[in-house]
């Protein structure tokens, strides 16, 4: 089968590899339906290695780099192992990648994605989302209602991360919040913020095209470069909103989303990070903000699927893109860091 697999920063290579084969009980093969190119996939290829094991393997994978990636897919069961409870053959299913410490089915931790172990299926080894077809462990698959597309289901895992981020914040109905950067990424903590009933939301962003992303989705967008975009969210919501999502990795940026909090407010910090950055503690201690980081999502996956049931994280207004695997790289990694009007490209392995 055709896979594109990660050599080294910028090397990726579409290849032939050796169809996957079950090696235990509990797992499950994926036919690979749609898989999307995710942020982090373009940080792995621009800048990496970050989350792909180079220099020793993986300790659940048991893979380095070389590593077939893709981490954000959905497909169909084509065979199970003979414990295989959760799913059966001809099922269609989301994929939730996380990498951490598991047994008969079950993940081992309550809060599985804290594990110093966490890698992803589709950076840390053990195949990927970037081929025709890929094993995983029967807890990683979460079964699809037939009304949602093969293409929304590559979407779950993203929209995971947006609700992860507004779940572990503590913004109530009625609350503002304002999201810096609306990328993939920005764009399903903007629907999050929806689901959870958040009264105003903000975006910042400087692409003309996901600033109206944005709009659509029912954010008031703003342009950075035309304005003080921290005086500017003080003056909308007299005196700051109560949350701030920063989900660019910039660091002047996470400086902006402290302050356009009032005294008080939370930052939730929702980027992986390729660099430093600095702040004032000030910022913090003076007026009693506080500020937190998350990390993928746990126990989530259903909550995603039932919220696209009743029309969130609509594909329609995501997704940008549909290339077929022989062109993810020209057509889509290169294209993701040298457009950025583009939000979702989703990939189809071509079988």
């Amino acid at each position: 089968m055709q896979a594109a697999v990660w050599y080294r920063a910028r090397d990726l290579r579409v290849e032939p590899v050796e169809i996957p084969r079950l090696q235990d009980p509990h797992q499950v093969k994926i036919k690979v339906a749609a898989c999307g190119i995710c942020g982090s996939d373009l940080h792995e290829y621009a800048a990496g290695p970050i989350f792909i094991p180079v220099d020793a393997p993986h300790p659940i994978s048991q893979q380095q780099a070389p590593i077939i990636m893709g981490h954000e897919f959905a497909g169909e069961v084509v065979e199970v192992g003979e414990r295989v409870t959760r799913v059966k053959i001809g099922d269609r299913v989301a994929i939730e990648p996380i990498l951490s410490p598991h047994r008969d089915g079950h993940y081992l931790m309550e809060r599985y994605n804290l594990t110093p172990l966490l890698g992803f299926h589709g950076l840390s080894g053990g195949g990927g989302g970037f081929s025709e077809y890929t094993v995983v462990g029967e807890h990683m698959v979460h079964p699809m209602p037939e009304t949602l597309s093969y293409e929304q289901g590559a979407l779950v895992e993203p929209a995971a991360v947006g609700l992860h981020a507004v779940r572990q914040s503590s913004l109530k109905a009625g609350d503002s919040a304002v999201v810096f950067g609306a990328g993939p990424i920005g764009l399903m903590v903007i629907e999050s913020l929806k689901a959870a009933g958040a009264a105003e939301i903000y975006a910042v962003e400087l692409s003309d095209v996901r600033r109206q992303k944005a709009t659509d989705l029912g954010a008031t967008a703003l342009d950075p470069q035309q304005d003080d975009v921290v005086e500017q969210l003080h003056d909308l919501t007299k005196g700051g909103v109560d949350f701030a999502f920063e989900v660019t990795g910039v660091p002047a940026v996470l400086n902006q989303a402290i302050n356009s909090t009032h005294a008080g407010g939370e930052t939730i910090v929702v980027s992986i990070w390729e660099s430093d950055a600095a702040i004032q503690p000030n910022d913090l201690v003076i007026k009693e903000r506080s500020m937190k980081g998350i990390i993928a999502y746990r126990h989530i996956y259903p909550a995603v699927i039932a919220l696209m049931q009743q029309g969130y994280f609509p594909a329609e207004e995501l997704i940008t893109g549909r290339i077929a695997l022989d062109d993810v790289v020209e057509k889509g990694f290169d294209t993701l860091l040298n457009d950025k009007s583009h939000v979702k490209i989703i990939v189809a392995p071509a079988t």
